[in-house]
C-alpha cells in the first residue's frame, strides 16, 4: 500500500456521503506497499480501508471485490468491501476507481512464529478450497509471459552483467515447466506477511486480494513460503516451512505433479518478485508516499532455489 494520489478532508467527506457509514472523523495515508493509495478511515461507524486503484485494469476490479464478498460470506477472514446506498461496491474517487472496505482487527508481524506459520498455511488451504465455487474468473497478470516480457526488458536496461545472465539463464529454464497443467483455482498471490493480521498468534484477517487471479494453487503456496519461510539473507527456516506447508497439506493433499514441479515454481515465484522489485527500482513511480522493495532479497531467494533442492512436499 502507497499514496500516490492525494485526497482531502473536503473530497473524502463528499465521497463517504455514498455510503451508510455516518460521518468521517479522520483519515490517514498508508505508506506500505507498491500499488495501489491507500487511507485508513475512521467513521461514525467503524474503521474502514480506502483504496484508490492506480494500475489495476478496471475490467478486473469486480473479479477481486466479489472474491472478497464470496469468502467472507463463507466464514473466511476476509473483510467485506462497503456498499454505497444504491448497492455498488466499486465507484470513482480523483477520476480512480475506488472502494471502501471493512478494517480488520490485529496487526501483521514481521518475524513470525511456528504457530503463526501453521496459521497461514491452514489459512492458504482453506482459501483455495472456499474460492473453488468462486464463478469469478481473472488471468495472472504477473504469469508466465509477463515474467518472460519483464524479465527481457530488465535484461536489456540493466548495466549489470550478473543480473542479465540471471534473468536470461533462468527464464530459459522456467520454459521446461506448465502451470497450466497443474490443479487450477483462485489464488491470493500475494499472500505476504504484510497482508495477514495477528492478535497474538490468532490470525484474524487477510487483506489485499487485488493480486488474486486464476493459476496454479502450488504457486500460490510456493508465493507463500518463499516470503514467511525465508530469513533476509536468503536462507530457509526449515521450522517456519515445515509448519506452514504441513497445515496447507491438512486442507488440501498434493498431486504427483505439483511435487514434481514444486522446485521450478518456487523458482517461478521468487523470480516473479525479484523482476517486479527490480522494475520498480529501476523505473520509480512519483507519488505522495512510495514504498519501493528491495530487490536484492528475492533476487537472494531465487539464486537459493537454484543452488539447493527444496524440502519434498
Amino acid at each position: 500500500m502507497s499514496v500516490f494520489t492525494k485526497v482531502s478532508h473536503t473530497q473524502l467527506r463528499r465521497f463517504l456521503k455514498q455510503y451508510p457509514v455516518g460521518a468521517l472523523i479522520g483519515f490517514q495515508g498508508i505508506g506500505e506497499g507498491v500499488e495501489n493509495t491507500n487511507y485508513f478511515v475512521d467513521t461514525e461507524d467503524g474503521r474502514w480501508v480506502l483504496t484508490l486503484f492506480e494500475r489495476l485494469n478496471y475490467a478486473d476490479l469486480p473479479f477481486f471485490l466479489g472474491l472478497m464478498d464470496h469468502l467472507a460470506s463463507r466464514g473466511f477472514v476476509s473483510a467485506m468491501p462497503a456498499r454505497t446506498h444504491d448497492g455498488r461496491n466499486l465507484v470513482t474517487l480523483q477520476a480512480k476507481p475506488a472502494a471502501l472496505v471493512r478494517r480488520l482487527v490485529g496487526q501483521s508481524v514481521l518475524f513470525p512464529n511456528l504457530e503463526q506459520c501453521s496459521q497461514v498455511g491452514r489459512a492458504l488451504g482453506e482459501l483455495h478450497v472456499a474460492a473453488q465455487s468462486y464463478a469469478g474468473h481473472c488471468d495472472n497478470s504477473r504469469g508466465a509471459l509477463w515474467r518472460e516480457q519483464t524479465g527481457r526488458l530488465l535484461a536489456r536496461k540493466t548495466r549489470e552483467a550478473s543480473i542479465r545472465r540471471l534473468i536470461e539463464d533462468e527464464l530459459a529454464q522456467q520454459m521446461s515447466i506448465e502451470l497450466d497443467a497443474l490443479p487450477q483455482g483462485v489464488i491470493h498471490a500475494d499472500l505476504f506477511r504484510d497482508n495477514v493480521l495477528f492478535v497474538d498468534d490468532r490470525l484474524t484477517g487477510v487483506i489485499d486480494f487485488y493480486y488474486a487471479c486464476n493459476d496454479a494453487l502450488i504457486y500460490d503456496l510456493a508465493v507463500t513460503v518463499n516470503d514467511w519461510c525465508f530469513e533476509p539473507d536468503g536462507t530457509l527456516n526449515p521450522a517456519r516451512w515445515d509448519a506452514l506447508v504441513g497445515a496447507y497439506r491438512s486442507r488440501r493433499e498434493f498431486t504427483e505433479a505439483e511435487r514434481a514441479a514444486w522446485p521450478l515454481v518456487l523458482r517461478a515465484a521468487a523470480l516473479r518478485f525479484w523482476l517486479s522489485r527490480l522494475y520498480d527500482w529501476m523505473f520509480p513511480r512519483e507519488g505522495d508516499v512510495v514504498h519501493v522493495k528491495d530487490p536484492d532479497q528475492y533476487k537472494r531467494i531465487l539464486v537459493h532455489h537454484r543452488e539447493q533442492m527444496p524440502p519434498a512436499l
